[in-house]
């Protein structure tokens, strides 16, 4: 069969259903309502001569045929994206969608520039389409690499070889507890390094082993992969935890963390803005020069 315009249009639809689980997630992502879903996935069976998935009482399921024909959409639709992208480094063109990826919690922290970055590129370039989302440091390292998303802004203690970076500010963290825990209400001086080692520790996954090097033995630590998920295990009085201190703050001044006397576990985490080390298209450039701008205002 030829593939038109049309047949595209179908085909994406169809990714974010099967994507998404079912067409109750998916009409969400594309602003479309459940009936227009459907008739656009009839209309795909229709086109193909298969039934591509279960629908009904019993819940979502792609059918054998439908796990091929997503496979094989995911296949052209990229294709046809990464060529888009190719193209339009012909051309200055500063309009099209812009895919960034940023690790999650940084709203909170004053030094984060992106609200000021969006601000610009509303009225310098308003056809460029942002499209944020929350990610985790090393999915961002991946996505960026291939190609998934444009820009990344983070940190990781992954680096990839075909992967620019460019380190906006520092992040400072620091070890903090419950007001629960046992070493909430000591006194300064009373609290040491080995008494804090002694209890249980929540750390991230994804640091690397030097980062958690005086905590990582015990069978009692736990692991996250978020750090918001991290900061709810360490409100519950049980676990100590390395958190960025602009979100940890926020629950400091509440009463319901302390930041720890533990100098040996403050670090400063390197904040980079990543993108592929290739030829970017305008929109690409413009976003992530934006960006650089909008923090270095602020050194």
């Amino acid at each position: 069969m030829k593939i038109s315009g049309s047949d595209l249009h179908l085909f994406r639809v169809f990714e974010s259903v099967a994507r998404n689980g079912g067409m109750s997630a998916a009409q969400m992502e594309l602003s479309l309502s459940q009936p227009t879903v459907s008739n656009h996935l009839t209309a795909l069976e229709q086109r193909l001569g298969v039934k591509l998935c279960e629908r009904g009482r019993r819940g979502f399921a792609l059918t054998e045929e439908g796990r091929r024909v997503y496979q094989i959409s995911m296949e052209i639709t990229g294709m046809l994206d990464a060529n888009s992208a190719r193209l339009s480094c012909l051309r200055s063109v500063l309009a099209g969608k812009v895919e960034v990826g940023i690790v999650d919690c940084m709203a909170t922290d004053p030094s984060f520039r992106i609200a000021e970055a969006i601000a610009e590129l509303s009225k310098a370039a308003p056809e460029i389409e942002l499209n944020l989302k929350i990610m985790r440091p090393n999915d961002i390292t991946k996505a960026v690499a291939e190609g998934d998303i444009d820009i990344g802004i983070g940190g990781s203690d992954i680096k990839v070889a075909s992967v620019q970076y460019q380190i906006i500010y520092q992040e400072e963290h620091a070890v903090f507890c419950g007001s629960a825990h046992p070493l909430f209400r000591l006194k300064d001086e009373a609290i040491t390094n080995a008494e804090c080692y002694g209890h249980p520790w929540v750390h991230r996954g994804y640091w690397s082993g030097l980062r958690r090097h005086g905590f990582d033995g015990s069978a009692a630590n736990r692991l996250t992969l978020d750090i918001e998920a991290q900061l709810l295990m360490v409100l519950s009085g049980t676990y100590l935890g390395v958190l960025p201190v602009h979100y940890a703050g926020l629950f400091e001044r509440q009463g319901r963390l302390r930041r720890l006397p533990m100098t040996d576990e403050v670090y400063f985490a390197d904040i980079e803005v990543a993108t592929r080390a290739s030829e970017q298209a305008a929109n690409i450039g413009y976003v992530r020069d934006a960006i650089i701008k909008a923090h270095s205002m602020h050194l």
